[in-house]
């Protein structure tokens, strides 16, 4: 497993409304986990959300929180990509912050 932390100047529930919307998804999980064969829980609340993959042993476990400075802190817990789960698990904190500043932007 790995884990991958971020901070985003954007406030955290726009962060974790950008992570968990089904339309952009797509564009910073990684990709394993976005078959049909997955399943997606989430606790908007608490700001954290869970993706597993039922036939491999991928999973992720994202949780936003906000920071003193008005943004937020992701953390991407990342398991199944073998030796690839570091690199993964930063990219896909760089692609959720690239489709956080769209979401501003169009917003």
């Amino acid at each position: 497993m790995a884990y991958a932390e971020r901070g985003v100047s954007a406030p955290p529930e726009v962060v974790f409304n950008t992570a968990t919307d089904p339309r952009r998804v797509s564009a910073w999980l990684p990709e394993p986990l976005l078959s049909g064969e997955s399943t997606r829980a989430e606790d908007a609340e608490q700001m954290r959300a869970r993706w597993a993959a039922r036939r491999t042993d991928w999973s992720a476990e994202l949780r936003v929180e906000p920071v003193d400075a008005g943004g937020a802190r992701i953390r991407l817990d990342l398991a199944g990509g073998g030796q690839e789960t570091d690199r993964l698990a930063d990219e896909a904190l760089v692609n959720l912050a690239r489709e956080v500043a769209d979401n501003l932007q169009a917003g």
